[in-house]
């Protein structure tokens, strides 16, 4: 048996070797022992294996006493919000968001809803699964079996998400909206009702709105370029204000303009982040060191303090408990909310967005366009690398000389100035495959952006 599907922050693997219903059984006693849980809420995407793994999960958390409330079809936020909300022991979700079809996973957490993963009892609940203490334990015939309980929490989810918002401060606007046949529709459907009870007059153009486990638009990952035209193609025959679209558990949302230009997530980091200061000035905002310098300046601009933190949710997630962060995000399209337990979120932030161009009375086209032109970005490129470290060594060594700042927060950050240009770049490990990831960016200097990252990439591709 592989346990390959333990990662860093979460479970994900491939169905059948990886990932199976024995494993996921396993996963909810080992589950038990290490976080001694009493109740347990549980949920699952849109996948086809969604259900069975729940089901086998379920029987593992119950045959350890533990009580379990299945919310059925969610998203790994509704897990979030229940856990805190319920006041219970811990959640966890299955779903494997923008992986594969073949492939399905977990993410767990424990009480107010703090993530576990490595730091924090990933690797005991891992080892457990492989040793299955719980054969060889004499089970007392009095041992009771943890009680089953199905519910229906959305309602209480989607008035949380609406106090993000000024109703009457709303104006009217047509959006694009794609579920990617993932687990967001249901939620759409909740808060297009409630628009209607308080005559906010956002009229939604669904596609793809439907839960389906064959996934016959393609995978909802928005980050693929071959993923985006359907919503792109919706705005423009429309005439929409605006494209949003969400991955297949929709913890990460993503963002087209009225012109159907996609939005990058660092962008949108900055627009949250200057949302939150406007309305608690001095406050603390969390970034990650992939694109940074946008972040930085509206933050300094706007009367916060930026902090720097590794790139993952649970790092993130634990920085902001530490800072009482009233925001965090990354350039991979996820948000954290202190108001939302420290959890990241993929539809507070496009109600957020609606309040703030309402508010500013302007697109988001024009939100952003001046901030894209500042500090262009390559985005995220990821490369294969035959020796990752050695790859990692050698353009440490080969620009370390020219830097006037080096950071190893989360692999290497570099800042240069050259003929009174600036440019920087981050490159860092892949946790769990041979791959490189590559982000550069300049102030006001798109050429230089371009030559830089063409100039890493050929340094990077010698050791494909």
């Amino acid at each position: 048996m592989s346990l390959a599907c333990f990662k860093a922050y979460d479970i994900r693997g491939r169905l059948g070797d990886e990932i199976n219903e024995d494993i996921a059984y396993r996963i909810g006693r080992a589950y038990a022992l290490v976080i001694k849980p009493r109740h347990v809420v549980v949920g699952g995407d849109a996948r086809a294996t969604s259900e069975s793994l729940k089901i086998a999960l379920t029987n593992g958390l119950r045959d350890s006493g533990v009580d379990v409330i299945d919310l059925g079809l969610v998203g790994t936020e509704e897990i979030y919000f229940a856990t805190s909300d319920l006041s219970l022991d811990g959640g966890i979700v299955i779903t494997a968001s923008h992986n594969p079809i073949n492939y399905n996973g977990m993410k767990l957490v424990s009480a107010n809803s703090k993530p576990i993963s490595r730091l924090n009892g990933l690797s005991e609940i891992e080892q457990l699964v492989e040793t299955q203490p719980w054969l060889h334990l004499a089970k007392p015939v009095s041992a009771p079996q943890g009680t089953y309980q199905r519910k229906h929490h959305l309602p209480e989810y989607v008035s949380h998400l609406m106090t993000y918002i000024t109703p009457a401060d709303i104006k009217p606007m047509r959006l694009v909206v794609n579920a990617g046949n993932g687990a967001a529709g249901h939620v759409i459907d909740e808060i297009e009702r409630r628009f209607k009870q308080l005559n906010i007059k956002i009229e939604f153009i669904k596609i793809h709105h439907n839960p389906d486990s064959t996934f016959p638009h393609g995978i909802p990952n928005p980050l693929l370029i071959e993923n985006r035209q359907s919503t792109i193609n919706a705005v423009l025959a429309n005439k929409a204000d605006m494209g949003i679209a969400w991955d297949g558990d929709f913890d990460r949302c993503f963002f087209f303009d009225n012109q159907g230009e996609f939005i990058d997530g660092y962008y949108i980091v900055g627009l949250l982040a200057q949302a939150f200061l406007q309305q608690e000035h001095g406050a603390k905002i969390i970034h990650d060191p992939r694109l940074t310098w946008n972040t930085i300046e509206l933050v300094k601009e706007s009367g916060g303090k930026s902090i720097l933190s590794k790139t993952g949710h649970a790092c993130i997630k634990e920085r902001m408990r530490q800072e009482d962060a009233v925001y965090g995000g990354e350039m991979s399209a996820h948000h954290y909310f202190r108001d939302f337990f420290y959890c990241d979120s993929g539809m507070i932030p496009w109600l957020l967005v609606i309040q703030l161009l309402s508010n500013k009375h302007i697109t988001l086209s024009q939100a952003v366009q001046n901030r894209m032109r500042a500090y262009p970005s390559s985005g995220e490129i990821n490369l294969t690398i035959g020796n990752v470290q050695e790859a990692l060594d050698t353009i440490s060594a080969h620009y370390q000389l020219m830097a006037c700042d080096i950071d190893y927060t989360d692999g290497i950050s570099m800042n240069f100035t050259e003929n009174n240009q600036q440019w920087r770049f981050n490159l860092r490990a892949s946790n769990t495959e041979p791959v490189v990831r590559l982000n550069v960016e300049t102030k006001n200097n798109t050429a230089l952006m371009n030559a830089k990252t063409a100039e890493l990439i050929a340094l990077l591709r010698q050791y494909n």
